[in-house]
């Protein structure tokens, strides 16, 4: 890649069409689901005029939850060759976050489906929305989502809710001309795309992006995994990430590559998938090919075809990195290292890189972005070897947090970097290592925590008097929750209460794994609650070794 795209994301897959038109663009094992790029630019055509003609405009703000199913792409494309701003919602979150992220975002239409594993997210709706149940597209508002104007349902019919396939009809208000005079009203510097990502306020915060963003990350983070139009990803990651949405599905649509993707990570499925559709690469957390390499019938699958892919979100273990490369015939895997505020890649290692350089480092500075480790304390650029914060500065960077220009003026400096809050190393050959985190966070199974979002949650209840909570090893996840709990006087509580009130309203993955109730946090002398001593605690009194 020798220069940056100036174009939209249908302007990308619209030239796709023109060069592969009759080369598979999309291919579901578990849905009857597959398009050519030409029959896929039709489509997302066709739906963004269905948007169109429910009333949403250039500007507006569509909210997905679903997992990976077909219309979560019908709908990013759709929404992005109109303008329309896709806010992604992780479909592990429930009651407590969905009302948040909705209203924060001013979202005005939300897609759902039925597929949400433990989730009934048209029970939440109705909860928030009780009005709903008894509307129409005409009438519909809400008092505690006052934006809110319509919900589409991808599955079955639902009180109030428009089907995602009744789109059709409402795109035969809307005349080509319409369409393509929206589409050339679009820049490649507009916001098309808003990710959440928690706070350590305890306000998750509106990352957001752009085509010019995010279209250009993925062509890079494809261009170092060598990737062509004879390419086959199998996805099982979340689209709802940028490791899904920009890493994956961006990956692919610049390079002409055939998605495979899954709806949700199985790993028999995954195996499966893997022979029968002869996928050359595959993206997923150190978990997932974990799991994967040691399911009792790995043997028994044929991983010739594979040959590239992604490892991210948390470090990974040499042996894993070496089996992936060796039994997974994953040989030019590359990893990726940044955040959703940076698109999200800042760094990714070479296809060619050894094995100990994959799994103990998180690669160089990816082309057009510039990196550097900064003082803590002073900012000045440090020397190599030295741990410092990670710093980018590039044509990556999110536009800002939505409706947060303070939270967006503490992460991007005056001078244009984004100051990450991870602490890191870079060698003399420019390789960076990632040694531990300023922020207040954990990382499980590649999915950020912000402990503070926990806290502010659980001192609702009105039995805890205070709450910390911490990260502890784990060696299937990396990191896993652990709340420390001071209860109020005459009160009692069990550890399974704990977390059966954070998983009635909050994600799985921020539900504690342990809980522990005590009297005292331990406190330096200005009374700062010294939390690296309470995981050490924690880790001996659990028999937990970081190791592990």
């Amino acid at each position: 890649m020798d220069k940056l795209y100036d174009y939209t994301l249908g302007q990308m897959l619209e030239i796709m069409a023109e060069k592969y038109p009759e080369h598979e663009a999309v291919k579901y094992t578990e849905r009857d689901y597959r398009r050519t790029y030409k029959e896929f630019n039709e489509e997302t055509d066709l739906y963004a005029k269905g948007l169109l003609g429910i009333g949403l405009k250039k500007g507006d703000h569509l909210a997905v939850w679903m997992t990976n199913y077909p219309e979560w792409l019908i709908a990013l494309f759709a929404a992005a060759k109109i303008g329309v701003v896709l806010i992604t919602v992780n479909t592990n979150y429930r009651i407590h976050e969905t009302e948040y992220i909705l209203r924060q975002s001013d979202t005005n239409c939300l897609i759902i489906c039925d597929g949400l594993k433990d989730i009934d997210s048209a029970e939440i709706m109705y909860k928030l929305c009780p009005e709903l149940a008894t509307s129409n597209l005409e009438n519909f508002k809400s008092d505690r989502l006052p934006c809110l104007k319509y919900v589409v349902s991808v599955d079955s019919d639902k009180p109030g809710m428009l089907r995602f396939e009744d789109l059709k009809k409402y795109a035969l208000k809307i005349s080509d001309e319409k369409l393509n005079e929206v589409k050339n009203s679009l820049s490649c510097h507009d916001t098309i795309n808003m990710q959440y990502t928690s706070g350590t306020t305890g306000f998750p915060k509106g990352v957001m992006l752009s085509h010019y963003n995010i279209l250009n990350n993925g062509m890079t983070i494809g261009d170092n995994m060598l990737f062509t139009h004879k390419d086959r990803l199998l996805i099982c990651v979340p689209f709802f990430h940028c490791f899904g949405l920009v890493l994956a599905i961006l990956a692919c649509v610049t390079h002409g590559s055939t998605m495979v993707p899954l709806l949700y990570y199985n790993p028999t499925k995954v195996l499966q998938a893997l022979a029968a559709e002869k996928c050359t690469a595959f993206h997923g957390v150190p978990t997932m090919f974990i799991g994967l390499l040691e399911h009792p019938d790995f043997e028994k699958y044929d991983f010739s075809s594979l040959r590239t892919g992604i490892m991210a979100g948390s470090s990974c273990p040499v042996k894993f990195m070496e089996d992936a490369m060796n039994k997974m015939n994953m040989r030019e895997i590359t990893i990726v290292y940044g955040q959703t505020e940076s698109s999200p890649g800042c760094t990714q290692s070479l296809a060619t890189d050894s094995a100990e350089i994959k799994a103990t480092t998180v690669g160089k500075s990816m082309p057009f972005i510039e990196t550097k480790i900064v003082d803590t304390e002073t900012g000045e650029t440090l020397p190599p070897n030295t741990i410092g914060e990670f710093c980018a500065r590039g044509y990556n960077l999110m536009k800002g947090y939505y409706k947060m220009p303070e939270a967006t003026a503490q992460a991007i400096d005056a001078d244009g970097w984004l100051h990450t809050g991870d602490l890191a190393t870079v060698d003399e050959n420019g390789y960076y290592k990632i040694t531990g985190r300023l922020k207040d966070m954990i990382i499980r199974g590649g999915e950020n925590i912000y402990t503070k979002e926990i806290e502010e949650f659980l001192y609702h209840n009105p039995k805890i008097k205070d709450v910390q909570v911490i990260g502890v090893p784990s060696k299937q996840y990396g990191e896993e929750v652990l709340a420390c709990i001071i209860l109020k006087k005459g009160q009692s509580m069990t550890e399974e209460e704990v977390k059966e009130y954070v998983k009635n309203s909050m994600a799985r993955h921020k539900v504690p794994s342990y809980v522990k109730f005590t009297d005292s946090f331990p406190m330096t002398a200005s009374g700062k609650i010294q939390k690296y001593i309470m995981r050490e605690q924690a880790a001996k009194e659990l028999g937990l070794s970081e190791t592990e």
